[in-house]
């Protein structure tokens, strides 16, 4: 959904990205930057740390108590098995994974013998095609390798599904502060989570949007932008735009031309 793209249609020259930048020398991102001439700044507003194995413990779950675990970040696999290790756990060959999507899946090839061990994923990369997955698995008791902050949609999937499982927090999502160094002058700001607006009231609490465009992926996204009052300028995903990549493309497209009228 597009908002005030003809109104107050300044030209977007300065856009900030809050995820780290691409390690890939060839990104939709990149190819932005060189259409437009616009600058885009890589900048998290939030960042991991991991839960130690003494706050695990405190959370009275038993790792080895599970037969079966899901993943739906690279980020959990990488706690899971850090945390595994500190507290001398060795993980069971006939453990099985259940990952959100292939790619995340693939990821676990960094810690055990992929082939040799039973993987599961969904075809699409949403929630409900790992649900129909898992369903055919009924009989094992879940791990949810989560971060304390989490989506809240698959706990809800799993309780309507009676799946028999146990949360695990096993890294933090907190706030990547600000220097007072650092400027924030920007056109346009892109969020992808509820943490990383949150993030960004809480280093600029006295925060007036005005002119500033911004966008955000996925509905939790845009009901904290909603929630903290703020106005939601690109939504995505939408029918039109799938990806944050081509939803901005057109919008930086459209604000440009915009731009030449006025």
């Amino acid at each position: 959904m597009f908002y005030n793209q003809i109104a107050k249609a300044l030209k977007i020259k300065k856009i900030l990205i809050s995820q780290p930048k691409p390690s890939a020398e060839k990104s939709p991102y990149f190819d932005i930057i060189e259409k437009y001439g616009v600058k885009i700044d890589f900048r998290p507003f939030i960042k991991v740390e991991p839960v130690s194995a003494k706050d695990f413990r405190q959370q009275k779950i038993t790792i080895l108590d599970h037969s079966a675990i899901i993943f739906t970040a690279r980020t959990g696999i990488d706690n899971f098995f850090r945390l595994c290790q500190e507290m001398r756990i060795t993980v069971p060959e006939d453990l099985k994974y259940f990952c959100i999507s292939e790619s995340v899946s693939l990821y676990l090839q960094k810690y055990i013998q992929y082939r040799k061990r039973k993987v599961f994923f969904g075809a699409t990369g949403k929630l409900t095609e790992l649900m129909t997955v898992m369903q055919k698995h009924k009989e094992e008791k879940f791990l949810l390798a989560c971060t304390d902050v989490h989506n809240e949609e698959i706990i809800e999937i799993l309780n309507d599904n009676s799946f028999d499982y146990n949360k695990g927090v096993m890294y933090r999502t907190v706030s990547n502060d600000f220097s007072q160094e650092e400027e924030f002058n920007y056109d346009m700001l892109i969020f992808f989570s509820p943490s990383g607006v949150a993030s960004l009231m809480k280093n600029f609490p006295d925060f007036k949007q005005d002119n500033i465009k911004i966008g955000c992926f996925g509905k939790t996204t845009v009901q904290a932008l909603e929630d903290y009052g703020l106005r939601l300028d690109l939504e995505v995903p939408q029918a039109q735009f799938s990806s944050m990549t081509t939803a901005l493309d057109f919008y930086i497209k459209e604000n440009h031309k915009n731009c030449k009228k006025n």
